[in-house]
């Protein structure tokens, strides 16, 4: 099975070469005439989905296939949106590249659970995605670099939830996490330019809080002493009923 298989991918992608051999061949002989655009979107959607044809033969087995095969045909994507898509989506070519690279990285771990390491990269691409797509429409009200800090914080988030059900949770993720989330609401909002008092209440809070601790624990020290002291005089009084007696 194994065999017929390999025999069969080495098959298309000896039909494939051939085919863009000729290709390359009839248009540097002149008979095709600005389709380079064309050619390359054909090309890369070919290659994509040969890769996702190969991711899907075997899951686990060949789970590396699905990176390229999302990143080729978000090439070809790409340049539809750049050459043959309407104006308005012109921009959209690198937002859509960078979300396509993501988007093999949750395959990788759609496919295997155990490849955690994989929700990373894809949160990194999607955050990508995101920032330069919002700059290509220029979105008024959204700050790219809370989106940016965000969407690595989420990322993390998701990286701790995801690995709890099968395998070890990975509960360091919850740091990085918490400080990416606290950064992205940060800048994002107008909050930023509370910083400047941030810092002291934060050194007061941390004060205040030592000093009630302190306060706390000097209050059951001598409630302990009390407690000491009248067990002693009880000991001393019954020690000296029984003298007398």
């Amino acid at each position: 099975m194994q065999n017929t298989t390999d025999r069969r991918n080495g098959f298309i992608w000896g039909l494939l070469l051939i085919v863009a051999g000729v290709i390359f061949l009839l248009q540097n002989m002149g008979f095709f005439v600005n389709i380079g655009a064309w050619l390359a979107m054909v090309l890369f959607g070919t290659g994509g989905f040969v890769f996702l044809y190969v991711f899907l033969t075997d899951f686990k087995g060949r789970w590396w296939a699905a990176i390229p095969g999302s990143t080729l045909l978000g090439l070809a994507a790409t340049i539809f949106f750049e050459s043959y898509g309407p104006r308005f989506l012109n921009g959209l070519g690198g937002p859509v590249f960078l979300a396509s690279i993501g988007f093999g990285f949750v395959l990788v771990f759609l496919a295997d659970i155990r490849k955690w390491w994989a929700i990373i990269p894809a949160g990194v691409m999607s955050t990508l995605a995101v920032v330069a797509g919002v700059d290509e429409l220029h979105i008024r009200g959204m700050d790219t670099g809370g989106i940016f800090f965000l969407g690595l914080g989420f990322t993390f988030l998701l990286l701790f939830l995801l690995t709890g059900q099968r395998e070890k949770r990975q509960s360091w993720a919850l740091i990085p996490a918490a400080v990416l989330i606290i950064m992205g609401v940060l800048i994002g909002t107008p909050w930023i330019g509370y910083m400047d008092n941030l810092w002291p209440l934060a050194l007061i809070a941390v004060g205040a809080f030592w000093v009630l601790r302190n306060l706390r624990g000097h209050s059951r020290d001598g409630q302990t002493n009390d407690r000491i002291n009248e067990q002693v005089a009880q000991s001393d009084g019954t020690d000296q009923a029984l003298e007398d007696r």
